[in-house]
């Protein structure tokens, strides 16, 4: 297990910079490429650490949800105690993909003032495989914070592309995932992979997410 191509950093320091209310898309990135997150059982975690795809138990038939926010996930997963979610990925994937899939996404519940009518939101649904969500941001012993943490689903093309195309590497931090768990009642000691405000440049895709354009 390798957490190499990560850089991490203590989380007290960098959580200092991050703001704290708001909807972020908190991440680790360059300018090539996004890490992005998810939790699997071994077969399929481990299988895809080791070819540096998604295959084998892997299914392309159902909705695969990421998150580019590493607390976002150890919310998610217990911190990797969770059945079916014990092995931690690190996907890091083409900067391009990951503006692509923000370009597509739509919300997973209507929200009037970007999609209008029900039925508008409804089509466009129809007509994506990426699903958005913003939920409450957690720090690292569970806590909800005021910020909001992005997660996004895929699903057909675009799920394949994800899986087989975009990817650059992928590393199984569970070991990483297990240390940090332990340093959960001394903070001051915990490290995290470093992150911070990914810039959306495009206008209209960060009206759609809610978020401040930059770039």
């Amino acid at each position: 297990m390798s957490e190499m191509n990560l850089t991490t950093e203590r989380w007290e320091v960098q959580s200092a910079r991050w703001p704290a209310s708001g909807r972020h898309i908190l991440a680790q990135y360059d300018d090539d490429s996004v890490v992005v997150y998810q939790a699997y059982r071994a077969s399929i975690g481990r299988w895809a650490a080791e070819h540096g795809r998604f295959g084998g138990d892997f299914s392309f038939e159902r909705m695969s949800w990421i998150k580019p926010n590493f607390l976002w996930m150890m919310y998610r997963s217990g911190w990797g105690t969770k059945q079916d979610q014990e092995v931690t990925l690190a996907v890091r994937i083409r900067r391009s993909g990951f503006d692509e899939i923000l370009g597509a996404a739509v919300h997973s519940s209507h929200v009037p003032e970007v999609y209008g009518s029900q039925e508008a939101w409804q089509s466009a649904g129809a007509a994506s495989d990426v699903r958005l969500q913003w939920d409450p941001d957690h720090g690292p012993g569970g806590a909800s914070l005021s910020r909001r943490a992005i997660q996004l689903g895929l699903r057909g093309e675009t799920l394949r592309r994800y899986a087989t195309e975009w990817i650059m590497a992928i590393d199984d931090i569970s070991d990483l995932v297990a240390e940090q768990r332990a340093r959960l009642d001394d903070l001051a000691a915990l490290v995290t992979p470093r992150e911070a405000v990914y810039p959306v440049s495009d206008p209209a895709v960060a009206a759609k997410l809610g978020v401040e354009a930059t770039g």
